[in-house]
């Protein structure tokens, strides 16, 4: 009678650690794949930041190079009339015309440099804030990935 009331005893026994190694497996397993879909769902996130933050830039760099375009065509616009003024202008009065035309090319000139100097400026802070925008995507899918990561390691432990 001893043997058979031990036999059932380590039976139950068996098969209650059975049991529980079972739902601590599914539970691990549970865990890993709400882990992996958090973190893909991190990494897209991720990547459509960057993929905006890179537009931003390009944008900001393509509106750069238009300005400092403009601002030489006006430029090579201003020589060209200061040249035509200083040809058509009488030979007595032809040092005059001449000076007031280098001053006011010498204005269009600096006012156009300040500007191009502006454009610049624009767009390098548009690629910085980009590359800033992506490190705070690449931060929160580290945070993702190492909270999920965590999860899974808790499942693991409960058992």
């Amino acid at each position: 009678m001893n043997k058979l009331l031990a036999t059932l005893v380590a039976g139950l026994l068996a098969t209650s650690a059975q049991a529980q190694s079972n739902a601590t497996a599914a539970a691990i397993v549970k865990a890993e794949a709400k882990a992996e879909k958090e973190i893909a769902q991190a990494e897209a996130r991720e990547a459509r930041a960057a993929a905006k933050a890179d537009e931003r830039a390009a944008d900001a760099l393509a509106d750069a190079v238009e300005t400092k375009a403009a601002l030489q065509e006006r430029v090579v616009k201003a020589q060209a009339n200061a040249a035509e003024r200083v040809a058509d202008a009488d030979p007595e009065d032809r040092a005059r015309e001449m000076a007031r035309a280098e001053e006011k090319l010498a204005r269009t000139t600096v006012k156009a440099e300040k500007a191009m100097i502006k454009a610049e400026e624009k767009a390098l802070k548009a690629q910085i804030d980009a590359a800033a925008d992506k490190a705070r995507a690449a931060a929160d899918t580290e945070q993702v990935r190492a909270e999920a990561t965590a999860q899974v390691h808790q499942a693991a432990a409960q058992r």
